[in-house]
């Protein structure tokens, strides 16, 4: 049975690559729909990781909870989905997908190699918005945006992306869909598609939401209509 549309809640899982504020008008668009949302705390003390993420997150799903996850959250979204012991419909959001069954690290080979090379001596990454020259982001954090977002990006280990999650049984299958921002993530589109995922496709970069909050609050509250939610 759907759930009453007017109990639907908004649950943000963030990449804890990003500051959680960047999640900020998302929220307040999605509430603006009438999607209650909040965004899920993705900040990590010394000595924590990808499970103790889960742990915290399942703890805020409830009935007629939605769970957004963005970008590497999608590792985790089907564990936080099965620890929360819900069946909250997983929207994936330009996001990581993790495979069908059995487990998978945090970083796909090539990707963790390169990481490799970025961290420093003690194995810390630099703030997500130092990976690359500036010039590159400039489509994906314009000028006015890319000072805050760098002030208080986080510093994540290798520890964090060397992380092996093992799915729940079953996880495609449940009720999920996938927003893509542009082809980034084509491929994890096109499982989505395999899967008969409802599937919106937006014109944009990874971090559209930050950019054009209200354009993909309005996709995710269609999706969340074609699951019935």
């Amino acid at each position: 049975m759907a759930t009453d549309p007017a109990a639907r809640t908004v649950l943000l899982l963030p990449s804890p690559l990003l500051p959680d504020s960047v999640h900020d008008g998302l929220r307040d668009a999605l509430d603006h729909r009438g999607l209650g949302a909040s965004v899920a705390p993705a900040g990590l003390d010394a000595g924590q990781g990808a499970l103790d993420l889960v742990r915290r997150w399942a703890r805020l799903v409830g009935p007629g909870t939605v769970l957004v996850a963005h970008s590497n959250a999608g590792y985790l979204a089907p564990l936080v989905r099965a620890a929360g012991g819900a069946t909250a419909p997983v929207v994936f959001m330009d996001a990581a997908l993790p495979p069908a069954a059995g487990s998978c690290a945090l970083a796909p080979a090539p990707f963790r190699a390169w990481l490799g090379e970025l961290a420093d001596a003690e194995g810390q990454l630099p703030p997500w918005t130092r990976w690359w020259p500036r010039s590159d982001l400039d489509e994906v954090l314009p000028a006015d945006l890319f000072a805050a977002v760098d002030a208080q990006c986080p510093r994540l280990s290798l520890d964090y992306v060397d992380t092996v999650v093992t799915v729940p049984p079953g996880w495609v299958e449940r009720p999920n869909a996938y927003i893509a921002f542009g082809d980034t993530y084509a491929d994890e589109r096109a499982v989505a598609v395999r899967h008969d995922w409802p599937v919106a496709d937006l014109a944009g970069s990874h971090l559209a939401f930050v950019t054009e909050p209200a354009v993909v609050a309005t996709a995710i509250a269609s999706l969340v209509e074609r699951l019935g939610a």
